[in-house]
């Protein structure tokens, strides 16, 4: 079997396509026969040994989270998920390795995929949209008939957020680039500003805020929340963590895998409720490049990079 790993932390030049023997799925989890597996910013910054507190310095490591696939084995105590069935999920922070023709997972980071989305499409969700889902709902509670804005709604959680959002009958403020305004009116956000706007223009106007970007300045979040409101920052950090225990609004989210919820988000794209999209697919063996430059510009422009085996 191939997969793309490596052997210390560091930047793209430290990733290799090469062959590894899949490990056998311990006790609550399943190995997949991987069809489709889609990029995270966070991928990059977990192989610079960004994270390496979680993930240790046994190498080789295997790179990559999100993925779709056939389940081509189950360890002991599996008891939602069968050989033979086409998932949809994500491996652990440690364990990784979705890049590559097999991946072992958690048995509660993957669900079953629904027949009338591809491969591509499943893969792409399950990061963003988990992580916009229990920021919306977790964290922020939110309801029918209430408002959330989202800053960098045009971003694969923000995306994700908006049209959740939506679902759930709420009204969806947010920001995003000035070239992309119309895009996100499109997608159904309103009001749109731009991201330098200024926050007193919208004063008080939302019961949840939701920082996709990590770069709302925190008193502008204050300014845009309602009394009794949330705000959601997805971006974890020491400093963050402590702000968050004291009194206020502000609560960080570190997304975890809960199989309801992802559940969730796999229906609404059932649905046809949330799409992500894609703006590059390349084959398991051509991928090292592609990812490459998914670092130079900080991701692709219009979606989502997708590696298929």
């Amino acid at each position: 079997m191939k997969r793309i790993q490596y052997h210390e932390y560091g930047g793209p030049e430290v990733m290799r396509l090469e062959d590894f023997e899949p490990a056998r799925p311990g006790k609550g989890e399943v190995l997949v026969r991987v069809r489709a597996a889609a990029v995270n910013p966070m991928d990059a910054g977990i192989r610079a040994g960004r994270l390496k507190m979680v993930t240790g310095r046994k190498f080789p490591r295997g790179l990559g989270h999100d993925f779709s696939g056939v389940v081509a084995a189950v360890g002991d105590g599996v008891t939602r998920i069968r050989v033979g069935d086409e998932v949809v999920g994500g491996a652990s922070i440690k364990g990784a390795g979705a890049f590559a023709e097999m991946v072992v997972a958690e048995e509660k980071g993957v669900v079953k995929k629904p027949a009338n989305i591809s491969w591509e499409e499943a893969a792409a969700l399950p990061t963003p949209a988990l992580t916009a889902y229990q920021a919306l709902v977790n964290k922020g509670r939110l309801t029918t008939g209430q408002s959330v804005f989202v800053a960098a709604a045009l971003g694969a959680v923000g995306r994700s957020a908006v049209q959740l959002a939506l679902t759930m009958g709420a009204s969806v403020g947010g920001s995003c680039r000035g070239s992309a305004v119309q895009e996100a009116r499109d997608l159904g956000v309103s009001p749109v500003v731009e991201f330098d706007f200024d926050p007193a223009r919208l004063a008080g106007r939302f019961d949840v805020v939701l920082d996709a970007s990590g770069k709302l300045p925190l008193t502008s979040a204050k300014t845009l929340v309602k009394s009794g409101g949330h705000i959601i920052d997805i971006h974890p950090a020491p400093a963050k963590f402590v702000r968050a225990a004291l009194p206020g609004p502000y609560e960080v989210l570190v997304a975890s895998a809960v199989p309801a919820d992802l559940e969730q988000v796999v229906r609404a794209a059932a649905r046809g409720a949330l799409r992500m999209p894609i703006a590059a697919t390349v084959p398991l063996g051509e991928a090292i490049p592609a990812l490459t430059e998914f670092e130079r510009r900080s991701g692709p422009r219009g979606g989502k990079l997708i590696i298929t085996s």
